[in-house]
């Protein structure tokens, strides 16, 4: 039996118990793959089915206000691609009836949908022969044939997705594209050893044979992360935190966050940042240190708290309520 066959019989009786495994729903499918991008499975669960429940299709997903979008995103991170999901949602809505296209070429039109999620839409929900080439499958096929290429590098998950096209099951290729996955998330894992004992396909891999699965892949450095400093206010009236929105570009764009200034002002500028403003503390400021990474920039905050009386807000603040989503990186602050 060929290495396919067997990653596939594996995986029919291996599998995890996840919900967007239970249906073929194209955009339940859909919703899954872009909550699992950089975030774990078992986190993303909760909010895939929360989610679903309120927003049940393209239709009621395209017409949510943004607030309440924000909100069921609420913890999730990286909130551009709930942006993305809405703004694919309106053209799916709009062009195909509230159904997404069936085609691969087609989904790839859509926006924040790129070849991993076309392929997993496109095998999973309509049998269309197209890989899906994610992190775990890239280890994967680095073991499997010791290739020694930076799994970061783009032409390398080309050159990959282009080698697994004619091995595609045409009965079952979102079976096939599931079980690699599967298996690099649970098995050839990233981190630490692989558990190779328990590997369908070892006596078919090049770097378990030759005992080289701890150097393979080969994966680059990340760039360092840019480091950013800014002053975060606390500022709560009547026991709400005062909060306004945000720009609409640049990280974060348009979501509702804390005020801030850029750079770490000492006590005495954070004092007069607040008189500029025509607000008066009541009692004293209070300040901690609280730092957010994100992926390719860490915020090192400091955080000026206080009590405030004012007889006018500044213009577009407002008391910060339920129905606001403030993303982690300010949430930590509170």
């Amino acid at each position: 039996m060929d290495w396919t066959n067997l990653l596939t019989a594996w995986y029919r009786q291996n599998a995890r118990d996840l919900p967007w495994r239970r249906t073929k729903d194209a955009y339940a499918i859909w919703v899954s793959e872009v909550m699992l991008q950089q975030t774990r499975v078992a986190a993303v669960v909760p909010y895939y089915e929360r989610f679903l429940s309120e927003l049940p299709d393209a239709i009621a997903l395209a017409k949510v206000d943004d607030d309440r979008l924000h909100k069921l995103w609420e913890g999730l991170g990286y909130y551009s691609r709930a942006k993305n999901l809405k703004r694919a949602a309106a053209i799916v809505a709009e062009t195909y009836g509230g159904k997404l296209p069936e085609s691969y070429e087609s989904l790839l039109k859509l926006p924040g949908i790129g070849e991993y999620t076309a392929g997993a839409i496109a095998s999973i929900a309509f049998g269309e022969p197209v890989p899906s080439v994610d992190g775990n499958v890239l280890r994967v096929y680095a073991r499997l044939f010791a290739v020694e290429r930076d799994v970061r590098d783009l032409a390398f998950r080309k050159q990959v997705r282009f080698a697994l096209l004619p091995l595609m099951p045409k009965d079952a290729p979102g079976l096939f594209n599931a079980a690699l996955m599967e298996l690099g998330a649970t098995v050839c894992v990233p981190n630490g050893a692989p558990a190779c004992e328990a590997c369908p396909i070892k006596a078919h891999c090049e770097a378990y044979k030759q005992k080289r699965t701890g150097e393979l892949p080969l994966v680059s450095k990340k760039r360092a992360r840019r480091i950013v400093h800014k002053t975060v206010f606390v500022l709560r009236q009547n026991g709400k935190p005062l909060g306004c929105r945000g720009p609409d570009t640049g990280l974060l764009a348009g979501l509702w966050r804390l005020p801030e200034a850029e750079g770490t002002l000492g006590d005495k500028q954070a004092a007069a940042w607040l008189g500029e403003r025509n607000l008066r503390p009541l009692g004293e400021l209070h300040f901690y240190e609280r730092k957010h990474i994100f992926t390719h920039i860490e915020w090192h905050m400091r955080v000026c708290a206080a009590d405030v009386a004012a007889e006018e807000l500044p213009q577009g603040w407002v008391p910060l309520g339920e129905s606001h989503a403030l993303p982690t990186a300010y949430k930590i602050c509170l």
